[in-house]
């Protein structure tokens, strides 16, 4: 059974694991510690039906226990390394063993740095791939676009990222422009599904003067399949010697602009489309507002 802590999804796992330790003889405490389960309700129902083992009940068991406790710290363990292996509270541990000379430090200060770096390099290498395994489920389960999709993803990417025609200055042309290559590529191909000639294109870059101008240019013109007849002059940003440059590397390209000639007709379809999104939404919305 699922618990709602996401710790315990795998209840039935960690019972199994939990009762091979019962059956191997460790108290619950020592479960407790190994499984790292801090409720104690959910560590009843993981060894709900299990007997403690028989070493707990002696009469001389919490001797027994402080006598392994001394051996384990003579021979160098740390309090945390005992508690784990006995099963007992830090607080016990400490009584016990605290006339007993502190066990030297078997590394050097540098040694357990690099010890640490080491677990959050392998903990980040984790993430990334938990990561990157959300990223390629989510891919997988978008599929195949139909037209009418891909259609409403245009509209949507064109409103948000496009040009736009304002009551005070009227410019009712079509003009794109994006960084990502993958924004460049859905909206040409949104260009196609709406009948738009690629010989209706223009194309410019936007780029830092300090960047590889000629590689970005040659960049952009194969993403897009374009000869360079088609390009009009890069636009180059002045460097400000005051500011400290992000957009460095060899994944910089700079930006993309996409502009359709006689695109005043397109616009308003893209405009009215948008639109009609809007009041759709809101329709939709209706049922939640009464």
């Amino acid at each position: 059974m699922a618990h709602s802590d996401g710790k315990y999804a795998d209840f039935e796992g960690l019972r199994e694991r939990a009762v091979a330790l019962r059956r191997a003889g460790l108290s619950r405490r020592q479960i407790r510690d190994r499984l790292h389960v801090d409720n104690n309700d959910i560590l009843n129902r993981l060894l709900e039906g299990e007997p403690p083992p028989e070493w707990t009940k002696r009469p001389n068991a919490r001797d027994d226990l402080r006598h392994r406790a001394r051996e384990l710290r003579l021979q160098g363990w740390t309090y945390d390394q005992i508690q784990v292996e006995l099963g007992c509270s830090k607080s016990s541990i400490s009584l016990w063993v605290r006339d007993l000379p502190k066990p030297e430090r078997k590394r050097t200060s540098e040694e357990a740095a690099a010890i640490a770096r080491r677990g959050w390099e392998a903990k980040l290498q984790l993430r990334d791939e938990e990561r990157q395994q959300t990223k390629d489920a989510a891919k997988e389960a978008v599929g195949a676009l139909s037209a009418r999709e891909l259609f409403l993803v245009g509209v949507g990417l064109y409103w948000a990222e496009g040009s736009k025609d304002k009551p005070y200055q009227r410019r009712e042309n079509v003009t794109f422009v994006n960084s990502d290559p993958g924004m460049i590529q859905v909206f040409l191909a949104w260009l196609d599904l709406l009948g738009v000639e690629r010989d209706r294109l223009r194309y410019a870059v936007m780029i830092h003067e300090k960047a590889d101008v000629a590689g970005a240019e040659q960049y952009w013109a194969d993403l897009v399949c374009a000869d360079r007849s088609a390009f009009n002059k890069t636009t180059l940003k002045r460097h400000n010697p005051r500011t400290v440059r992000k957009n460095v590397g060899e994944n910089y390209r700079g930006c993309l602009v996409v502009k359709v000639l006689k695109g005043a007709d397109l616009y308003r379809r893209i405009e009215g489309s948008w639109y009609g999104i809007v009041v759709s939404t809101r329709e939709a919305d209706q049922p939640n507002r009464i």
